[in-house]
């Protein structure tokens, strides 16, 4: 390749995978309207994953910069600088220290078919080649680095013209909507005993759902499902207010309230803005009233939200995922808050679960944006 031409391509993957290192889609305004008059870029919607974790050396919690400086002082192979102190790894995942944290972000992947799992592959080859990696460091400095599961952030398009927004159709009135409607089936996927919350940050151009990270990567992907399958169903809604669950027949709980999150602007579902703390209490368990006088247990509400939207979950998932989902809604599979205490598997990311490859390349293409990513990088 010609150093013009590759000088091209990496500007475009860069345009593709975010330009700077902050969540989601970096620096990325593909798919979506910019503000203030600016003309949007054309594409494709997309969804997009990142994971940050804490680091321990030798058991102890320490802050990454400190310990390494930069990601290359981990990774042996050469990476391609993105920008600030972001890197993408030779799978096409981003890494980048910030603020106390390692933090790994796909590229963006397009809506299609199996979206989620093929983000959800991306994290997981990423935490694996991270994790190797670092195997390398330990050897030659003889300490031991674990990863520990902080958060994840689950980010999907909004490319709703700004022409068509009003006040009750928005980012923001969405990202309040959804606290209502995903927290509840995102816990049962996604959460633990000691997790406090489920949050909904909106940006101008995606909406971004966090929870804590699951040491699981069949679960995160089948949360990954979810999140988009809901999110681009009620995006298409001509208005976004709270009382639209009733009137479409979902359930909404009486005694809740969310509040502003903790982390930028946004909101979260916290277990105090519940009558009782949801991330404790039996998941089978009818305790919880809705708006219309109805008891329902977590995985009752779960099931009905999912049987909703079933329609648009087949569009975004695969059959993986969607049996996964059904499994854990039916009570054939076990959520991760029915456990007696979050899993150690949290501990150690990387070892004490690692990523098995669930979407072989063989049976689960790569998206194209995915493909444009891991070529430059590849040179």
């Amino acid at each position: 390749m010609s150093r013009r031409k590759e000088k091209l391509a990496r500007r475009f993957a860069e345009r593709v995978a975010g330009g700077a290192a902050q969540p989601g889609f970096p620096g990325s305004d593909w798919g979506a309207p910019r503000e203030r008059g600016v003309h949007a870029a054309s594409g494709l919607g997309a969804i997009g994953i990142e994971s940050e974790f804490s680091v321990f050396l030798d058991g102890q919690p320490v802050k990454p910069e400190d310990v390494f400086g930069s990601p290359t002082a981990i990774v042996r192979d050469r990476m391609m600088h993105r920008t600030g102190r972001s890197y993408h790894l030779p799978t096409g995942t981003a890494v980048y220290f910030d603020t106390g944290v390692i933090e790994l972000a796909t590229p963006m992947i397009e809506l299609a078919p199996s979206c989620a799992a093929r983000a959800g592959r991306s994290l997981w080859e990423g935490i694996l080649y991270l994790r190797e990696e670092l195997d390398h460091w330990e050897r030659r400095h003889g300490r031991e680095v674990q990863l520990a599961g902080f958060s994840t952030h689950y980010n999907v398009s909004y490319d709703i013209p700004r022409a068509e927004q009003t006040r009750d159709r928005n980012p923001w009135t969405l990202a309040v909507l959804m606290t209502h409607l995903l927290a509840i089936p995102v816990m049962l996927l996604a959460a633990n005993r000691r997790s406090t919350g489920i949050g909904a940050r909106p940006r101008p151009n995606r909406l971004e759902i966090t929870a804590d990270f699951t040491p699981d990567a069949a679960l995160m992907i089948a949360t990954a499902t979810l999140i988009v399958g809901v999110l681009r169903e009620v995006m298409t809604w001509p208005a976004y207010r709270v009382e639209e669950l009733a009137r479409r027949g979902l359930p909404m709980l009486r005694d809740f309230t969310p509040v502003p999150h903790s982390s930028r602007k946004g909101w979260v579902a916290k277990h105090s803005c519940y009558e009782r703390n949801p991330f404790t209490t039996d998941v089978d368990d009818a305790v919880w009233t809705t708006t219309d006088g109805e008891r329902l247990s977590l995985r009752q509400f779960g099931a009905r939200v999912v049987h909703h939207f079933r329609g648009a979950l087949e569009r975004y998932g695969d059959p993986r995922s969607l049996r996964l989902i059904d499994a854990v809604m039916e009570r054939r599979r076990l959520s991760l808050l029915e456990l007696a205490d979050r899993p150690a598997s949290y501990d150690d990311v990387g070892r004490a679960c690692r990523w098995d490859d669930l979407f072989p390349e063989g049976e689960l293409t790569r998206s194209r944006y995915e493909r444009v990513v891991r070529r430059t990088v590849s040179r």
